[in-house]
């Protein structure tokens, strides 16, 4: 006897909430099946992906944490010009399964040894006219992806995806509106008191002990790159392309739907997004060197930027202070001493970054001339600017120019652009994007409470062009010590430090840490925090952690456990605010201990620790001239 479709969402029900199916359920013709995809490692908070076909043929994906279910059942599909495969499908032949391991090394990123286990199915399907849809699912304990393979369609168009996450209705939710740009400020609100319209991607959601965040990965010139598009009163978050259609011009595999699931901690430290991308296209990557900044936009602008003096200052500064580069940005090419500057910074130790319009490079011819002039004069990067599209024809474009820049080994700081895809491991020589509302706006510029949701929403899925300790513009939202916490807080590849040459003369305790902070990272850990209200990181270089706390509530005494330090004695020099400017204090702990710093109103700290040895004083090390 056929099983109704009530007896099918008992059965789904049961499977949300208990034991996890390893086989799809042999149910008869026209009653649906239910699969189950399990993340590799058991535990009690273990990840099940449940994918179900009801008896219209129209295929859900569900997940739960544990027992609990953080992802309720929400529509899977596309739509061709050719077929719609949101409905009437049925299965086509059975299941594989296999684990994925990967291993690499990144340039950048919150570390640079990574290794994740996964369990990868695919289900085959035809719809009503034949035509194939496989559905590709991966689990990992750091979240869930999924994504469509057309094996056998020749060309035509992608109309729309009926892909969606479906969230409970009052899931807290830290939402940013969809512009191109993605330099939007935060709300927050409950999943289904969001109003209705257009969301960016990264967008985080608490239920519960757990929190999701929505996002993709392996977005290219094969497709578009998406946005979550909401009805107030629901809990839904259903994908549509940012612009327009995607034209297949062959068997077409799309980006993965994203949501990395966990506690805040696992969220907050996870590479999944970057876990799921293709691998890297570059073989050797030993000229690929992240490093800090000095950038000189926020202190005098377009007039500063045509200046050879004012930019051979800024080269000083770098030479002085052990920072590999310096950035020239829009005014530049107004002038003929672009080549004088680079001889001059490479003889002290200095690499120059470029600025440039993404008009520049928009064809090939362009990209042949320019790039090879850029190799010419010796500039290390590129700044790219304005880009904005999300369509699919601009990613061709991020195809081309990536391809083109590595191949003429310049780095990449892409600004105006999409939120990182995955896009920092399959070509690692991008050490940022901007893809956030940052420090150059003065007016309507982040909050403290934007600020401190950077680290839980936009900084996961990668790095971050905030362009930090501008504090000549009186602007900021928080502390001098909260700003210079973002050294931390935020990862960024190029961290693009924006303050002016006297600004920094005027502050020496954030000169020496500054000088000492690297950019890139060994391991991460969220010690504490939450959107809207803060976050204290500490981050591994070598055999040094450095801590750095942004906080935007009252004045306090923050305490901050060091059980992450390893045995024996450590020596931690803090900087925090003053009365009178930046105060360094040392003291000797041990991993039993808790930091504890006064903190004023939005105000912060940073920390560096490092093994304690006889008559040791500091932890600082030697800056060797621009090459730190």
């Amino acid at each position: 006897m056929l099983r109704s479709k009530a007896m099918l969402a008992v059965g789904m029900a049961a499977l949300l909430g208990g034991a996890a199916l390893t086989a799809p359920s042999a149910l008869a013709e026209g009653d649906g099946e239910v699969w189950a995809v399990k993340q590799p490692q058991s535990s009690s908070a273990a990840l099940t992906a449940t994918v179900a076909l009801d008896g219209s043929g129209a295929l859900t994906l569900a997940v739960r944490r544990g027992d609990t279910t953080v992802l309720q059942p929400a529509p899977l599909g596309l739509v061709t010009d050719q077929a719609d495969l949101t409905t009437g499908l049925r299965p086509k032949g059975g299941r594989s399964d296999r684990e994925v391991t990967e291993k690499y090394t990144a340039t950048t990123g919150k570390r640079l040894k990574r290794e994740s286990r996964m369990t990868e199915t695919r289900l085959s399907f035809t719809g009503a006219e034949g035509d194939r849809m496989d559905l590709m699912v991966r689990v990992s304990d750091q979240g869930v992806a999924y994504r469509y393979v057309l094996p056998d369609v020749k060309k035509g168009t992608v109309r729309r995806e009926a892909s969606a996450f479906q969230l409970p209705g009052n899931a807290r939710a830290w939402l940013t509106k969809y512009h191109p740009a993605h330099e939007q400020h935060h709300s927050e609100s409950t999943a289904s008191r969001a109003p209705s319209g257009s969301f960016g991607y990264p967008a985080l959601f608490q239920t519960g002990e757990s929190y999701v965040l929505l996002s993709e990965s392996g977005v290219n010139g094969g497709y578009a790159a998406g946005r979550l598009t909401h009805k107030s009163r629901s809990g839904r978050y259903s994908v549509a392309f940012a612009e327009g259609k995607v034209v297949i011009g062959g068997a077409l595999t799309t980006p993965w739907r994203a949501a990395v699931i966990g506690d805040l901690q696992t969220v907050v430290q996870s590479t999944f997004i970057d876990d799921i991308a293709p691998a890297s296209r570059i073989k050797d990557t030993s000229w690929i060197r992240p490093g800090k900044v000095a950038w000189s936009w926020l202190a005098g602008a377009r007039p500063v930027q045509r200046s050879l003096e004012a930019q051979k200052k800024f080269v000083d500064y770098s030479a002085a202070h052990g920072w590999p580069y310096t950035l020239v940005d829009d005014g530049w090419a107004d002038e003929k001493w672009m080549p004088e500057l680079v001889e001059y910074a490479s003889s002290r130790g200095v690499r120059i970054l470029a600025w440039m319009p993404w008009t520049d490079l928009d064809t090939a011819a362009e990209r042949g001339t320019v790039l090879a002039r850029m190799n010419e004069w010796g500039i290390a990067g590129l700044k790219i600017d304005f880009i904005g599209s999300e369509s699919q024809e601009r990613f061709k474009w991020y195809d081309e120019v990536l391809r083109a820049t590595a191949d003429h080994k310049l780095l990449v700081n892409f600004h105006g652009s999409t939120v990182p895809n995955g896009m920092q491991r399959t070509w690692p020589h991008v050490m940022t994007l901007e893809a956030v509302l940052g420090a150059e706006y003065r007016r309507n510029g982040p909050t403290a409470r934007d600020v401190a949701t950077y680290p839980f929403t936009r900084n996961v899925v990668g790095s971050a062009d905030y362009t930090p300790m501008a504090l000549q513009r009186k602007s900021h939202p928080h502390s001098t010590a909260a700003e210079l916490a973002l050294s931390v807080v935020l990862e960024s590849g190029m961290q693009n430090f924006a303050g002016s040459l006297e600004t920094y003369s005027e502050h020496p305790g954030m000169e020496r840490f500054l000088a000492q902070v690297p950019t890139v990272w060994d391991e991460t850990r969220l010690l504490s925090g939450r959107p809207g209200n803060g976050a204290t990181f500490a981050r591994k270089s070598g055999d040094r952690w450095f801590l750095g706390a942004y906080l935007t509530g009252a004045a306090h005494t923050e305490r901050t456990r060091l059980d992450f330090l390893g045995g024996g004695r450590w020596l931690v020099e803090t900087v925090r605010d003053g009365k009178d400017g930046l105060v360094r204090e040392t003291q000797r702990v041990d991993s039993a201990d808790t930091l504890m710093v006064r903190v004023p109103a939005k105000g912060g700290f940073v920390a560096v620790a490092c093994p304690d040895k006889p008559d040791l004083k500091t932890c600082d090390r030697p800056v060797r001239g621009g090459k730190g």
